[in-house]
């Protein structure tokens, strides 16, 4: 599945890159391309998650009602969520296409010449065997070196990756004397914690809202102090995914090629103006 979504994915970059002749560019267009595309499903996933923040509310009522009846709970809870057309796993699917579209674009980035030129298998053997008579280096990525090693004689292996003064077919984990590698991961990451902040920055606005209401609408100290538990808790949660994501991050584009990151960064600007235009949408709808 992967593969037929880089092979997909690679037509259009492909297409893209005979126009502008530069791969950095070609990324960023596409990109922007790709993001346009997702961005009916991102508007929808986006009302979607407002709506499940609102329904909490009615869903801890009927917890507290039905305690002590689960099957009539489970009944209450399927009603709300038919009454509400909303589906208890609104969302997952989203996640689930993002999740594949990042691999799918891994192995893009990773194979070019495979899902992006279209080289067919017996011609990039004979290229690898060049390699191994060559003596060079051929690291993870053999279809990156290929370019870096046959590409500048050979046009059918030529793709031009010099962006900005920097070659998005290095990968900084193994270019460590050359400090240029990290700026695309930098920038990356930075990005991440920014939209991360954003997203983090309105959920703690409800939360603290909540937790308002709760201290002027329940005369229960009870319920109060637990919800109040409840909700540090989450909190702290939170501030932990809010350092470890971009870490966790930086390592995936760490030991990737440059044009990986690029992608990602430029799609985390995208995210970010797509999430403050769509909160404020969702907000005045």
């Amino acid at each position: 599945m992967f593969g037929l979504l880089a092979n997909i994915f690679g037509y259009v970059l492909n297409f893209i890159y005979n126009f502008v002749g530069n791969y950095g560019i070609a990324i960023i267009i596409f990109t922007i391309i790709l993001r346009l595309v997702l961005l009916p499903m991102n508007l929808k996933q986006q009302k979607t998650m407002k709506k499940s923040a609102k329904l909490q509310e009615k869903l801890k009522e009927l917890q507290d009602k039905y305690s002590n009846d689960s099957v009539r709970l489970s009944q209450e809870i399927q009603n709300l969520y038919k009454e509400e057309q909303l589906s208890p796993f609104s969302g997952c699917l989203t996640s689930i296409l993002q999740l594949v579209i990042i691999i799918s674009m891994f192995y893009l980035v990773a194979n070019p010449l495979t899902y992006m030129k279209h080289l067919p298998e017996e011609q990039i053997s004979g290229y690898r065997t060049q390699l191994e008579e060559m003596g060079a280096y051929t690291s993870n990525y053999v279809e990156i070196s290929i370019i870096r090693n046959i590409g500048p004689t050979d046009e059918a292996a030529n793709i031009n990756m010099d962006f900005l003064g920097l070659d998005l077919s290095d990968i900084p984990t193994e270019n460590y004397s050359d400090p240029r590698v990290f700026i695309i991961p930098l920038l990356y990451v930075t990005s991440s914690i920014v939209s991360m902040k954003l997203s983090m920055s309105n959920m703690s606005k409800k939360k603290k809202d909540k937790a308002e209401d709760v201290k002027k609408e329940d005369a229960k100290l009870v319920k109060v102090d637990e919800q109040k538990d409840q909700l540090e808790m989450i909190e702290s949660m939170n501030k932990s995914m809010r350092y470890a994501m971009p870490i966790m991050t930086l390592l995936v584009a760490l030991i990737a090629p440059l044009g990986l990151a690029l992608y990602w960064f430029v799609s985390n600007l995208i995210m970010i103006t797509e999430r403050v235009m769509i909160n404020k949408f969702v907000k005045d709808e």
